[in-house]
């Protein structure tokens, strides 16, 4: 089994940035891919942006550009780093990660942070 635990979540102010964590405990082998997920009240979970073991990112359109996502596979811990927040970016944000063991995939989730961007 695998934990997520999300935090760095919190109330910015449009233009403003904030760097959310993901720490992963229990058994963190294999862990192949992460990833931020965001769900806004009212609209379904969205994939915001993605890393592999590799290194290898993606990201929405709609953060492209603004977003960073990063691992460090030391501290076992995925980072997202938000820069020119909107309004349109709150939600709750959600940690995956994506795990192979005995030959399966495995997927687990984070409890979820909330981000708010408001005046």
């Amino acid at each position: 089994q695998v934990q997520l635990v999300e935090s760095g979540g919190g109330l910015v102010q449009p233009g403003g940035s904030l760097r959310l964590s993901c720490a992963a405990s229990g058994s963190i082998f294999n862990i192949y891919f992460m990833a931020w997920y965001r769900q806004a009240p009212g609209a379904q979970r969205e994939l915001v942006a993605s890393i592999t073991s590799g290194g290898i990112t993606n990201y929405a359109d709609s953060v492209q550009g603004r977003f960073t996502i990063s691992r460090d596979n030391a501290k076992n811990t995925a980072y997202l780093q938000m820069n020119m927040l909107k309004p349109g970016d709150t939600a709750v944000y959600y940690c995956q990660a994506l795990q192979l063991r005995d030959g399966r995939h495995f997927v687990y989730w984070g409890q979820g942070t909330p981000v708010t961007v408001s005046s």
